[in-house]
């Protein structure tokens, strides 16, 4: 049973809940969606054909309690889904983040799911996935929530559009939403100023490892 493998690499988790921590990253290929602002847009690429022991060999040998699963969009291969699994199996605290398009229904439950939701500006708005929503919404009585959802604007418009979202599904009532600024569109004050003036129950991150390192560097 084999995966597209982009990339597997070891850095600081520089979004979602976890940010700062280190994180091994398997990163699979193919997505097709065309996001205007996809920053990983060589995960397009074929990739490598990996046996999914040797991913899980390859991320023993990294020595992180933390893995993530991220693409590209990892659930477009279904056998993500025996990967995660086995991941999990191993004790490991396992996050996956999704573009969002596809129903994170079918995820092992041991798995934080992390999901973007794209605006007006990303060209895509029309694919975001509203059962994702729904399952949120549908857990949020659960001690501890296993979603998180991520909202990048690129403009007041975008904001706009997320604040609606927001208050007409109560998704901030059910689980962790986090509100960041596309690197280099959009400074991050104004985002911040926009937050507190309308009282917006959301958590504000920049992308940590943007900052860090070059912000087109790969392997980070």
């Amino acid at each position: 049973m084999t995966l597209r493998i982009s990339e597997i690499f070891h850095s600081i988790q520089g979004e979602s809940s976890f940010a700062g921590w280190p994180c091994a990253f398997v990163r699979l290929s193919g997505c097709g969606h065309g996001c205007r602002f996809c920053d990983t847009a060589y995960a397009e690429l074929p990739g490598t054909d990996m046996e999914i022991d040797t991913i899980i060999e390859m991320v023993a040998e990294i020595g992180s309690p933390l893995v993530e699963i991220t693409g590209g969009e990892p659930l477009l291969q279904p056998e993500v889904h025996p990967l995660m699994e086995k991941l999990c199996n191993t004790g490991a605290n396992v996050l996956l983040e999704t573009g969002g398009f596809l129903s994170v229904a079918n995820v092992d439950p041991r798995v934080h799911r992390i999901i973007d939701l794209k605006t007006p500006s990303s060209g895509v708005c029309k694919e975001n996935n509203p059962e994702n929503i729904l399952l949120a919404l549908r857990q949020k009585s659960s001690a501890r929530s296993m979603f998180e959802f991520k909202i990048v604007v690129a403009d007041r418009e975008d904001y706009l559009w997320a604040r609606q979202l927001l208050q007409e599904t109560r998704l901030m009532d059910a689980c962790t939403v986090i509100m960041g600024v596309i690197f280099g569109e959009l400074e991050p004050d104004k985002l911040a100023r926009w937050i507190l003036d309308d009282r917006l129950n959301v958590k504000m991150q920049l992308q940590m490892h943007k900052y860090i390192w070059p912000p087109d560097m790969r392997g980070v």
